[in-house]
């Protein structure tokens, strides 16, 4: 079993479900924001930042609402997930992540999110 806790943290995004995803979910739009290259082969991605590689298996996908990741080096019970929530009266859409991180390291790794989505934001011309 693992030491790390799991976190959540929203961020409301205006844009489409649908583009919003092709943001999450593919090689392409999450090269865009989320690392700085994204190759995938079937389920296997590879993420690169300044050079160094780490991979990850999509776990699981629904069209237009959800990707979920596991790190290939990282412990068994450990996801990523970034799940698309529309509000059913006013329509804003809203990003929802679930990640982990060890106790301490919390607060840092939800400004990592933070920063990677304001990128999404600007990539996507959100406010």
């Amino acid at each position: 079993m693992s030491n790390k806790t799991k976190y959540e943290i929203e961020f409301v995004i205006q844009s489409s479900p649908q583009l919003l995803y092709q943001y999450i979910s593919t090689p392409s739009g999450l090269s865009e924001w989320f690392a700085d290259d994204v190759n995938s082969r079937s389920e296997l991605y590879s993420f690169f930042w300044d050079g160094v590689e780490e991979q990850a298996r999509l776990l699981k996908k629904k069209t237009d609402e959800f990707v979920k990741f596991t790190w290939i080096d990282g412990e068994e019970d450990m996801f990523f997930e970034m799940r698309i929530i529309v509000d059913e009266i006013t329509k804003d859409v809203s990003l929802f992540v679930s990640d982990f991180a060890d106790e301490d390291e919390i607060e840092e790794a939800k400004m990592l999110w933070e920063n990677q989505v304001s990128d999404l934001k600007q990539v996507l011309g959100s406010t």
